[in-house]
């Protein structure tokens, strides 16, 4: 199966006047990383967290390796939340035994050797750091698993643009073919290098799903411009 991720007629309402998706249809194939793009409010956040099966949908389906979400799928999802979710009374070095100790995928020396690199130390309590590099640390959790998924919701926003190229080879050196990246972001400029593809979605329907490279010769301009001109005011 080319397709890690089939979505389906899908529907959400969250009450009877707020509707969050619009029968929306997208397929997520292997190897790829894909930037989820659209404005705020256009189902970005929600579609993932259906994904993740965080939220029941209200009709359609998704389908990941053939199955609807569920204990197998979350196993094979490596998630990034918009909001750092970690204790702050935590070392970074008991996050990376948490990790250890629940996902069998989760790579120790992976992660330490990013931790190094960013000159983050293990001995840390997460308190004591400070927002970007709080998130520079959870982000190394999720890309020191071994998924088949990894869905990064804003993984640079909180960070300062020093350490974004960084992240940005980070998240490139880190899966395999048989895997794909979803990235939601507003920072398009700064994450356009590492895209393959990307979905525009506006009100809870996918408007366009296109690689980068053929965006560019068919619109000659960059994929931060086109997104600029479908969503003008």
């Amino acid at each position: 199966m080319s397709e890690l991720v089939e979505v389906n007629n899908l529907t959400k309402f969250y009450d009877k006047k707020k509707l969050a998706l619009d029968h929306m249809n997208l397929t997520i194939p292997r190897g790829r990383i894909i930037g989820l793009l659209g404005p705020n409010g256009s189902g970005k956040t929600t579609l993932i967290k259906l994904i993740n099966g965080l939220l029941v949908p209200t009709e359609g389906e998704i389908l990941i390796n053939g199955k609807r979400p569920g204990p197998e799928s979350k196993g094979c999802i490596s998630y990034l939340p918009e909001r750092t979710y970690f204790q702050n009374s935590m070392k970074v070095s008991e996050l990376i035994s948490f990790f250890a100790d629940f996902y069998q995928d989760f790579r120790p020396e992976r992660a330490r050797q990013m931790l190094a690199n960013l000159r983050i130390s293990e001995d840390a309590r997460l308190k004591t750091l400070s927002k970007g590099t709080k998130e520079k640390v959870q982000l190394i959790m999720v890309m020191s698993r071994e998924a088949q998924l990894y869905i990064l919701d804003e993984p640079i926003a909180g960070v300062d643009p020093a350490a974004r190229d960084y992240i940005l080879r980070t998240i490139i050196s880190n899966y395999s073919e048989r895997s794909s990246v979803l990235i939601s972001t507003h920072l398009i400029t700064d994450i356009e290098q590492v895209l393959d593809e990307v979905v525009f979605i506006r009100d809870g329907r996918v408007l366009l799903q296109d690689s980068v490279e053929h965006i560019r010769e068919s619109r000659g301009k960059s994929v931060d411009a086109f997104f600029r001109e479908v969503f003008a005011c």
